[in-house]
C-alpha cells in the first residue's frame, strides 16, 4: 500500500501502517479515555488515557491477528505474504498471488472472522470467569465487542470484505470460474457500497453527522469492489489470450544476411526507428541484436559489402515464453521481473516475435472497441 510506513517484521512478514492508522489510534485513545474517566471518576489525571491508549492499542493488536490469520493459511498454501498494512478502515495482507483453488480461496478469507471469533470466546472467557472489576474489566468488554464486530463485519458478502471472498470461492466452485466468482462477489460489494452510502446520507440530511462513518465505509467499498470487478474481467480476457497475440506486429526483427544498406532502406528510413533491433539466422533463430548507433561506426560507403552479421552483439534474455503461453503468465512475469518486454520463441527456437506492456494494452483496447460492454 503507498504512503506505509514500515515498522517492522512479524513473523517473517513486513508490518507497515498508514498514516492514517495515526489519526485512528489518536482518535480512540481520547474517545475511550473520556469515556473511562467519566465512568470511573476515582482514575487519577491522566490514566483514563494512558489506559484508552492501551485500548486502542489492544484493538488495532486485535486488526493485526485477524491479518495474520490470513497470512498463516496462505504461507500454508504457499503464498507469499508481501506485507501486512493496518491503515484507517482496518487491516490488510498483501498476497503475492491468488489461491489455486476454491477450496484454498475460502479457506483463506475465512481463517481471519475464524481468528477474531476465537479471540472473542477467549477474551469472554477470561472477562466472566476471573472476577476482573474495574477499568480493565470495561477493556476487556470493548475488545471483546470489537473482536466479534469484526468478525461478523468482514463476513457481510460482498468484496473487498472476507466474506466477499467467502462468496467469490462459492460462486468459483459452482461455475468452476474464479473471474466469474470475483465479479459477482465484486458487484455484491458495490451494492454494499451503495445502501451503506444511502444509510449515511439520510442522517446528514436531517442535520446529523452521525452517518458519516457509513458514507466512507460506503466509498471504501465502492473503490475496492469496483477494482476487483474490473481487475477479474482483464485477468479473465487475459487468461483467454496468448503470448502470440499480443506479439508485436512490426518487431524490430532482421535478419543476420541483409546488408547494412538493406537493413537501413527497409527498417530505418522513414520508419518508426527502433534503437535495437533482434537478429535471427537464415532458420529465423536468436543470434543476437545490432543497435541502431553502431550503424556510425561504419563509413556509409561500405554499407552494401558489410552484412547485419558483422555489426551483431550477442544478447541474453533471462525470461522468455512460448507462444501459446497463458498471457496471464506473461503479465505476472512482466511485472513480478520489472521487465518492458520479452521475446516470444518457439519450442525450436525459431523467434516469433517481440511482446511489450504497451502491445498487451493496444490489444486489450482493440477487442474493448471490438466487443463494446
Amino acid at each position: 500500500m503507498n504512503g506505509t510506513i514500515r515498522v517492522g517484521n512479524l513473523f517473517g512478514i513486513p508490518f507497515n501502517v498508514h498514516p492514517s492508522w495515526f489519526f485512528v489510534l489518536g482518535w480512540v485513545t481520547l474517545s475511550y479515555g473520556s469515556g473511562l474517566a467519566a465512568q470511573f471518576p476515582s482514575l487519577s489525571l491522566g490514566l483514563p488515557w494512558l489506559l484508552g491508549l492501551i485500548a486502542a492499542l489492544l484493538l488495532f493488536a486485535s486488526v493485526l491477528a485477524h491479518e495474520l490469520g490470513h497470512s498463516f493459511v496462505a504461507i500454508r498454501q504457499g503464498i507469499e505474504v508481501k506485507s501486512i498494512n493496518l491503515f484507517l478502515f482496518g487491516g490488510l495482507a498483501s498476497l503475492g498471488k491468488e489461491p489455486k483453488t476454491p477450496a484454498g480461496a475460502f479457506w483463506l478469507a475465512i481463517a481471519g472472522p475464524l481468528v477474531s471469533l476465537a479471540l472473542f470466546g477467549v477474551i469472554s472467557v477470561i472477562s466472566f470467569g476471573s472476577g476482573i472489576s474495574g477499568p480493565f474489566a470495561a477493556i476487556l468488554g470493548v475488545l471483546g465487542y470489537v473482536n466479534l464486530a469484526l468478525a461478523l463485519f468482514n463476513l457481510i458478502p460482498g468484496l473487498p470484505l472476507d466474506g466477499g471472498n467467502v462468496l467469490k470461492a462459492i460462486v468459483w466452485k459452482i461455475t468452476g470460474n474464479p473471474y466469474k466468482g470475483t465479479v459477482f462477489a465484486g458487484r455484491a460489494g458495490q451494492i454494499l457500497g451503495w445502501i451503506a452510502i444511502a444509510s449515511g446520507l439520510l442522517p446528514l440530511l436531517m442535520g446529523s453527522f452521525s452517518g458519516v462513518w457509513n458514507i466512507l465505509i460506503g466509498w471504501f467499498l465502492l473503490q475496492n469492489a469496483g477494482r476487483a470487478t474490473q481487475g477479474a474481467r482483464v485477468q479473465e480476457q487475459l487468461a483467454n489470450l496468448t503470448a502470440q497475440d499480443a506479439v508485436m506486429p512490426d518487431s524490430p526483427i532482421v535478419s543476420e544476411a541483409l546488408s547494412l544498406r538493406e537493413f537501413v532502406n527497409d527498417y530505418i528510413i522513414g520508419k518508426p526507428q527502433a534503437q535495437r533491433f533482434l537478429v535471427t539466422n537464415d532458420q529465423g533463430k536468436l543470434v543476437g541484436a545490432i543497435a541502431v548507433d553502431d550503424l556510425k561506426t561504419i563509413p556509409t560507403s561500405q554499407w552494401p559489402e558489410i552484412s547485419v552479421s558483422q555489426l551483431t552483439q550477442s544478447i541474453e534474455f533471462s525470461t522468455t515464453v512460448k507462444p501459446d503461453q497463458s498471457l496471464l503468465e506473461v503479465v505476472t512475469l512482466l511485472e513480478e521481473q520489472k521487465l518492458t518486454q520479452l521475446p516470444v520463441i518457439r519450442d525450436n527456437g525459431v523467434l516469433v516475435g517481440l511482446l511489450e506492456k504497451t502491445s498487451v494494452l493496444q490489444l486489450l483496447q482493440k477487442r474493448a472497441q471490438a466487443n463494446p460492454a
